[in-house]
C-alpha cells in the first residue's frame, strides 16, 4: 500500500478525532492570542468590531490599479477586531486588540490540519515505532507549530502602532522592541520553515507507516504462501 493510501486510510478510520484535533487546535491558536493579551495587560476586551470584509476587498480591487500592490493589501484586510479601548483621550483609542485576518486564519487552519494529521499517524504507529522516534516526531511537530504560529500572530498594540501584527505579538510576549523589529524580515521565512517542518513530518511518518504495514502484510502472508501446494 502506498504512503498516500495509508494516510487516507488512517484519517478515514479516525475522521472524528482528526476533525476534533484540527478545529480544536485552530480555535486554541486564535483564542490563545486573546488570552495572551488579557494576561499581559490585565484587562478584558471591551469592544468588538466585525468589518465588512467582502466590501473592503471589492473596494481594494476597484481602487488599486497594480496587482502587485493589491494582493498584499487584500491579504492584510481585517475581518474581526476584539480589543481594549481607552476613553481617556476623547472618543477613545484602541490600546490593544486581536484581529482575525482571513489569510492568516487560513495559515493557522493549515497548521492545525498538519498537526492533527501527525497526531493520527503517531497513534497508528504507537505499537511499531520506537519511543525515541515518536518523541522526535512530536518535538518536530511542536517546533514547527510554534515557529509558524508565532509568525502568524495578529495582535496590535498602541506602543507598536506601525509594526506588522506578528512583530507586535513578539513585543507582547516580552521580546524587546528592537529585537522584534530586527526579526521583521524573517516573518515569511519563519512561517514557511515551520510549515515545511510539519509537512516533512507528515511525509516521513506516512512513509514509515506504509513500510511497517507492508512488512506486517508480508509476514502475515508468508505462512499461507509456504503452505500452498506447488
Amino acid at each position: 500500500m502506498s504512503a498516500p493510501a495509508v494516510l487516507r486510510r488512517e484519517i478515514g478510520a479516525r475522521l472524528g478525532l482528526w476533525l476534533a484535533l484540527t478545529f480544536g487546535l485552530f480555535a486554541s491558536l486564535l483564542l490563545g492570542q486573546i488570552a495572551l493579551l488579557i494576561v499581559r495587560f490585565q484587562a478584558f476586551p471591551n469592544y468588538l468590531v466585525v468589518h465588512d470584509w467582502p466590501r473592503n476587498i471589492a473596494g481594494i480591487v476597484r481602487k488599486t490599479p497594480a496587482v502587485t500592490d493589491m494582493i498584499p493589501i487584500m491579504l492584510d484586510e481585517w475581518l474581526i477586531e476584539i480589543g481594549s479601548m481607552s476613553y481617556v483621550y476623547g472618543r477613545g483609542i484602541a490600546e490593544w486588540s486581536f484581529v482575525v485576518i482571513p489569510s492568516r486564519a487560513l495559515v493557522l487552519l493549515f497548521i492545525a490540519l498538519l498537526v492533527a494529521t501527525i497526531a493520527v499517524l503517531l497513534l497508528a504507529l504507537r505499537r511499531t515505532c520506537p519511543l525515541p522516534l515518536r518523541f522526535a516526531a512530536s518535538a518536530g511537530a511542536l517546533g514547527g507549530t510554534l515557529m509558524a504560529a508565532m509568525a502568524s500572530m495578529t495582535i496590535t498594540w498602541v506602543v507598536c502602532c506601525a509594526a506588522p501584527t506578528w512583530i507586535v505579538g513578539l513585543a507582547v510576549l516580552g521580546v524587546s522592541v528592537a529585537t522584534a523589529f530586527a526579526l521583521q524580515p524573517l516573518g515569511g521565512w519563519l512561517t514557511g520553515l515551520g510549515i515545511g517542518l510539519l509537512c516533512m513530518n507528515v511525509l516521513a511518518l506516512q512513509t514509515l507507516l506504509a513500510e511497517r504495514t507492508s512488512k506486517s502484510a508480508t509476514a502475515t502472508g508468508a505462512p499461507q504462501l509456504a503452505g500452498m501446494p506447488s
